[in-house]
Formats: structure tokens, sequence, C-alpha cells
């Protein structure tokens, strides 16, 4: 019995000891838990940070290369082949900085934004090819605006479902 009594401190200190790791070991895992939670809202706020920025910067670029904002780019004393040129240069480098947002964008959405951009350099495209005459740049906007105004608006039908789709988001 005496040999049992030496251990009795070590006994009494490791029943003292257990609930203490038991509760230390409790809130370790609580507070890995919290900041995961913590970690997984950050995220979930960053990339609904990012989808909505990518929606405006969409938007933008669509406003952008509606012929009624194109026609006021230039100088008026362009040739309209050189109006052409220039305004399908800068339609193609703005979308290119922009086609990282497509990450952010769905699959429709972005198809639309290209057929949008694809649709404007077409219609200058056609608009050229039906002037028979050699126009000059005034005349040339005024039928490439005519030619847009009487067709389907597919600029705004683009920005009106990235509109709903943002609400979605939201």
């Amino acid at each position: 019995m005496s040999s049992l009594s030496g251990y009795l401190p070590y006994a009494f200190a490791l029943i003292i000891a257990i609930p203490f790791l038991v509760l230390l070991r409790q809130f370790v895992y609580s507070y890995i838990n919290l900041k995961n939670q913590e970690l997984k809202l950050l995220t979930v706020k960053s990339n609904s940070e990012n989808k909505t920025h990518s929606y405006e910067r969409m938007t933008l670029f669509l406003e952008r290369i509606k012929p009624s904002h194109l026609i006021q780019k230039f100088d008026s004393g362009l040739a309209v082949h050189e109006f052409i040129f220039l305004t399908e240069k800068t339609i193609n480098e703005e979308f290119e900085y922009n086609s990282s947002q497509q990450l952010f964008i769905t699959k429709n959405s972005w198809q639309n934004i290209v057929d949008s951009k694809n649709g404007v350099i077409s219609l200058l495209h056609q608009t050229y090819e039906g002037l028979n005459n050699n126009p000059n740049l005034e005349e040339f906007k005024t039928v490439f605006i005519m030619n847009y105004m009487n067709g389907e608006d597919y600029i705004a039908a683009t920005i009106e479902d990235l509109r709903r789709e943002i609400l979605i988001i939201a």
C-alpha cells in the first residue's frame, strides 16, 4: 500500500488535468471552426465583389460600343475607312482588356457580350458595303446609327440580361 501512496499525487494531478485538457481541446477546436467559417465568408464576399465588378465593367464596355457613343469618338476629318479601322481596333482592344471578366460572368451572358461586340463590328462593315458611292464620314455615321436603330437593340438586351443576373447574385 505504501508503494501506491507514492503515486497518489500524480493520480490526483492527472484527475485535475484531464478535464482541463478536454476543455482546452474543445476551445481550440471551436476556435479553428470559427476561423474557417470566417475565411469562407471572406472568400464568398470577395467572390461576390469580383462578380459585381465584372458585371459593371462589361456593362460599361457595352455602353461604350453603342453606335451612338462610337460616332462621337474620332475626329470628323477622317476618311470612312479610317473611322471603321480605328473604331474596330478600339472595340477589340477594350474587349481584350476586359476578357478576364468572363471568369465571373455566366457563359450565356459572356456569349451575348461577344455577339454584341461582333454585331457592332459587322454593322460597321455592312453599313460601309451598303453605301455604294464614296460617302463622307457624317453620312456614314448617320446611316450607321439608322441601321442600328432599325435593327434589334442587342446591346440593350444584353445589358438587361446582365442586370437580371446581378440581381440574382446580390
